[in-house]
């Protein structure tokens, strides 16, 4: 690979669901990548997190390259004493040089600038959980708590479960008006009825997390015209277009061409009525700004961020760029 490949960065993208880990040289060549379980410092702990991380890390380590940067975006480090306390603790294993923590929703906002880009805009990710941050240009941030419930969150692909769950069972004891989602749920779950998933989940036979597994299953029953699911997905487009339009009028940007980068697996999944609200919603009152859906893994967005940092060539953010779709 030439010397320029055995200097490097370390990227991580650590998610509800997985986690991405990628060495990449300072030319923009990737030189090893993994994947692993997701990653959740808010129960783990940042310590026990970071040490999980070095056992994917380890993977793609070589002898003979030296990592000048790491940068680590994780899920649910969603305050900055909290990407401090993980920086901390990726300091201390010494993986490289200098190291950088933060929310993952920077890497989602990363991955979708291209490369004559400033570095500003704004993102939100939907997977398991939904987040915004924001960027100006003059460097300013702003986000969101992004705790659930109980920050005024609403989406992800946990809470999307919760909303199926929710109708579904209304609709089976006759509360709530009939919808496939209830048929739906049973065959997710292999039961005859839904409050049996319920009482599963009650008891602890059926792990809360499965929940996840129902986003899909909601776009497909709402894109086969099931009104029910269909306002769902409005609500979730409309939660998404609030977060990038709040985010844009507290930094000033609802004037510009701010690019508004969309990810997470639930948006990434590109049903077209969650996109088309989204679209129309921010189009109403920023029609200027860039919309964009990220067609790469987050992970990339982590490495573009290291490259950032080391002063990496032009050249090197477009090696990578060729190959970020493999």
């Amino acid at each position: 690979m030439g010397n320029a490949a055995r200097t490097a960065i370390l990227a991580l993208d650590g998610g509800n669901s997985k986690t991405d880990v990628a060495l990449v040289g300072t030319d923009g060549t990737v030189i090893g990548r993994v994947r692993g379980a997701g990653v959740n410092s808010q129960q783990a702990g940042p310590d026990a997190t970071v040490r999980g991380l070095d056992e994917l890390v380890r993977q793609v380590t070589v002898p003979d390259a030296t990592i000048l940067h790491t940068v680590a975006c994780l899920a649910n480090a969603d305050l900055p004493e909290e990407e401090e306390e993980l920086a901390d603790a990726v300091r201390a294993i010494g993986w490289s040089q200098t190291s950088t923590v933060v929310n993952d929703t920077f890497a989602i906002l990363r991955a979708g600038l291209r490369d004559d880009e400033a570095r500003w805009g704004t993102a939100v990710v939907c997977g398991a959980g939904i987040n915004c941050v924001g960027v100006a240009p003059d460097g300013q941030v702003t986000r969101f708590l992004a705790l659930g419930p109980l920050t005024g969150d609403w989406g992800g692909g946990y809470g999307l479960g919760r909303e199926v769950m929710w109708h579904a069972i209304r609709a089976e004891d006759g509360r709530g008006p009939a919808t496939a989602l209830a048929g739906r749920v049973m065959e997710f779950f292999d039961t005859d009825r839904v409050d049996e998933v319920a009482i599963g989940i009650h008891k602890g036979k059926i792990p809360e997390a499965e929940l996840n597994g129902l986003s899909p299953i909601l776009l497909t029953t709402s894109a086969e015209g099931d009104e029910v699911a269909q306002g769902i997905v409005d609500r979730l487009a409309s939660e998404i277009a609030v977060l990038a339009l709040t985010a844009m009028r507290r930094l000033g940007l609802l004037e510009l061409a701010t690019p508004v980068v969309l990810g997470g697996g639930v948006i990434t999944a590109r049903d077209a009525r969650l996109l088309s609200g989204i679209e129309s919603r921010i189009a109403a009152a920023a029609p200027a700004a860039d919309l964009r859906v990220i067609d790469v893994p987050p992970v990339i967005g982590a490495a573009l961020l290291a490259l950032d940092h080391v002063g990496a060539a032009r050249e090197a953010e477009a090696r990578l760029h060729a190959t970020r779709r493999s």
